[in-house]
């Protein structure tokens, strides 16, 4: 696995009142690896992921970027020094089209306050950026389409598209496969392996078949903590993990 850390996660913490949602979870995102978290319905999957992407600040811990400590960096400066996100609904804008999706993303990024009476469509950089997102996530015959006609896995496929308009190189992505069949999960994974290379991944999911399939590298998180972690077949043979989420029958 390669050693170039992007992001790192040291005893991140995340409270709400009395709950302890996210329990000093310690995690590395190397450049060019998939690191998937999995876990049950409230273990903090989710959370966690706001806490990195900065919507959430961090009850304890450190969040590092590149080595440098990001903790207490709102979600806005995050994105601009390359953490992207994905969410688990849908958060693209479908009467805009493909194209004005990822172009809108792309100029969010690099707010220009001077230009404001310059024409958007004209923004050489952004069109760019928009065009570069849309030929890596496949959706270039659709630029022109609107966002809502879209099927479902190609919304998920745009959400990507938007994230990598951003120029980010860090992807965290809640749920991408949510919703999808067998052939749009394949679709997706594709897309995701193909996205390795300048990126670090980390990776949401409950299907565990696409998990196993796509992850260098496993977290199972249980009640807020972190139960396991490790390359998928030593998460697969951990009997802890499978009393606790991946139950024996599965495995």
């Amino acid at each position: 696995m390669p050693d170039d850390v992007l992001l790192e996660a040291r005893g991140v913490t995340r409270r709400f009142g009395g709950l302890t949602a996210v329990d000093a979870v310690s995690l590395e995102l190397p450049r060019g690896a998939v690191h998937a978290v999995i876990g049950t319905n409230g273990a903090g999957k989710s959370t966690l992921i706001n806490v990195l992407s900065g919507e959430l600040p961090a009850s304890a811990g450190s969040v590092l970027l590149l080595g440098e400590d990001i903790t207490h960096w709102p979600q806005p400066r995050r994105a601009r020094h390359g953490v992207g996100r994905s969410y688990q609904r849908t958060t693209v804008f479908p009467r805009f089209s493909v194209l004005e999706n990822c172009r809108l993303a792309a100029q969010a990024h690099r707010p220009r306050a001077w230009a404001v009476w310059s024409d958007a469509d004209r923004d050489e950089t952004s069109l760019a950026l928009a065009h570069e997102a849309m030929r890596r996530t496949g959706l270039t015959d659709l630029a022109a389409r609107a966002a809502g006609g879209l099927a479902h896995g190609q919304k998920r496929q745009l959400e990507i598209a938007m994230c990598l308009a951003t120029a980010p190189q860090v992807l965290l992505l809640d749920e991408p496969l949510a919703g999808m069949g067998p052939e749009e999960t394949d679709r997706m994974l594709s897309l995701l392996a193909s996205l390795r290379e300048g990126h670090a991944i980390l990776l949401v999911e409950h299907d565990m078949d696409a998990v196993f399939r796509i992850a260098d590298r496993i977290t199972v998180m249980v009640d807020g903590k972190v139960l396991a972690t490790g390359e998928p077949e030593v998460v697969r043979a951990n009997s802890d993990v499978q009393a606790a989420y991946l139950g024996e029958a599965t495995l």
